[in-house]
């Protein structure tokens, strides 16, 4: 009501463009990604097949065949990992936006291999195009967050930072609707629906370049003072930015280095040890709270539910349609409840959806099943899914949080990566009791949640910080040094900043 108006009226058209680009050209690939390959997978394989009779002489069995789908499938998992790992670099070289901006060639890369590699008969250019989407994807799924929630005010940072689960869940759906038979399902149509991803694409390089950087990058890492103003004023309203700009040198002054902590140094940083410990529950939890398996067996749990097959492909578009609503209820709820009750409530729902399905699995109570899939679904999109990124970019200062970003999406992606070859043979060897090893698991998390991390609510960096400082044992250290470097400050006489000028005026 009051409380949000007042939110959302420091949300500034500026503000609001740079999250939908930025989420349209990046984020939204990742969805689209993780589910396009689903419905041409028996066009794909038979592709496959053709192309290997036409060198060799001999067709290939079922087994091979779908060993080289499972590669096309799982080589975009082994992109995102390696791209991961190059996001504390780029975005130190580039900064936020100018890594955004460059990577774009690379789904125009991927996209232009895997549109052609029907018309020359290679395979390979579809598993170089998934791994070249998965790099980017890799990049993209840090760099957006990180992007966002250093340009947003710190009353709007969950809203923004909630942005692009959004868009993923957009991509899923956008997927599932064009996989369609009616539209881009049928056999000659699979090279076009690989290749769309570079429309979105374009349409950021046509307009993000025009946007500021990330003001904090400019003004923490770059010292540009003048940049940084203009950045402010293009993203602020009437809102002073003085006192932003303030609360930024004071974040500056507090950082015992402003050159960017390695993953190396961050894991060895004694001040950042709960919220290093933190990244690595929610992220890995994000993953292992079983939401990669049900993804993966939605389309058999709605088949022995008794669902007609050829009506299952509309039952799943249903459940992306779901995705997206729980996503949207989540951004727009995320400034008014906070990121705890979102991660605790999400994390606890999904825990008993899972449980829900050991038990309707064992009785044979299908449409159950059917409840909890959906249930888990919507659960996860509504916190887990894009909290955790959101987390990563709070809990840490400018100087470390590039490298929390490495370790964050890293573990994201392998943890991933784990879920799809271990379920199958979990679900063998386990049987329905497998999902109680994720009822576990995000019922853990949620604990975690509860008595561990801080609300993060409309606190600066700095507040925040503090806040973690008692936990790590550091907060008589950090005062000390920042009282100090405060003193050292005035002793230097500096004083305000010129705001139309762009210069740090000496106090007379």
């Amino acid at each position: 009501s009051v409380n949000l108006y007042r939110v959302f009226s420091s949300l500034t058209p500026s503000l609001l463009a740079v999250a939908f680009l930025s989420s349209f050209g990046s984020s939204m690939l990742y969805g689209y990604n993780l589910a396009v390959v689903n419905s041409p997978a028996q066009y794909i394989k038979q592709f496959y097949n053709q192309t290997i009779v036409a060198r060799n002489g001999t067709s290939q069995n079922d087994e091979a065949l779908t060993l080289f789908y499972s590669v096309t499938v799982s080589v975009f998992a082994i992109g995102g990992m390696i791209g991961s790992l190059m996001v504390g670099m780029l975005v130190t070289r580039f900064g936020r936006k100018g890594t955004l901006v460059r990577i774009t060639y690379l789904v125009f890369i991927a996209g232009a291999l895997m549109g052609f590699s029907r018309m020359f008969a290679s395979p390979e250019m579809i598993i170089t195009g998934r791994f070249i989407t998965g790099l980017h994807s890799g990049i993209s799924l840090s760099v957006v967050p990180m992007y966002l929630g250093e340009i947003a005010p710190k009353n709007l940072r969950g809203f923004l930072g909630l942005v692009p689960s959004i868009f993923i869940c957009l991509g899923v759906f956008v997927a599932q609707i064009l996989g369609l038979h009616e539209l881009l399902g049928k056999e000659e149509h699979w090279p076009l629906f690989l290749s769309l991803v570079v429309i979105p694409t374009t349409i950021q390089l046509m307009l993000l370049p025009w946007f500021p950087e990330s003001p904090r990058y400019l003004l923490i890492e770059k010292k540009n003072v003048h940049a940084t103003i203009t950045a402010l004023k293009w993203y602020r309203s009437k809102v002073n930015i003085q006192a932003e700009i303030e609360e930024m040198q004071e974040e500056q002054r507090s950082m015992s280095s402003v050159e960017t902590v390695s993953v190396i140094g961050l894991l060895r940083d004694r001040s950042v040890r709960w919220q290093v410990i933190t990244v690595v529950v929610v992220n890995i939890g994000m993953q292992l709270s079983g939401i990669d398996a049900i993804w993966f067996y939605t389309n058999a749990i709605f088949e022995n539910a008794g669902i007609p097959l050829p009506e299952i492909q509309y039952t799943t578009v249903g459940t992306g349609a779901i995705e997206v609503i729980a996503g949207c209820i989540g951004c727009f709820t995320i400034e008014r409840l906070g990121r705890k009750p979102l991660m605790i409530g999400g994390f606890t729902f999904m825990g008993i959806c899972c449980a829900g399905i050991t038990l309707s699995l064992l009785f044979q109570v299908h449409y159950i099943s059917v409840a909890c899939v959906v249930g888990i679904i919507a659960g996860f999109c509504i916190g887990p899914a894009g909290v955790p990124f959101l987390m990563t970019a709070e809990l840490f200062k400018q100087s470390h949080r590039p490298a929390a970003y490495i370790v964050a999406g890293c573990l994201n992606w392998m943890s991933n990566f784990t879920v799809g070859f271990v379920f199958p043979f979990l679900q063998m060897s386990a049987g329905a009791y497998c999902y109680l090893v994720f009822f576990g698991v995000c019922m853990a998390v949620a604990v975690y949640v509860f008595f561990i991390i801080p609300e993060t609510k409309n606190k600066t960096f700095v507040e925040i910080s503090q806040m973690f400082a008692a936990m790590n044992g550091t907060l008589e250290e950090e005062s000390t040094e920042l009282g100090h470097n405060l003193k050292l400050t005035k002793m230097n006489g500096y004083g305000a900043i010129d705001m139309e000028n762009g210069v740090i005026e000496k106090n007379k």
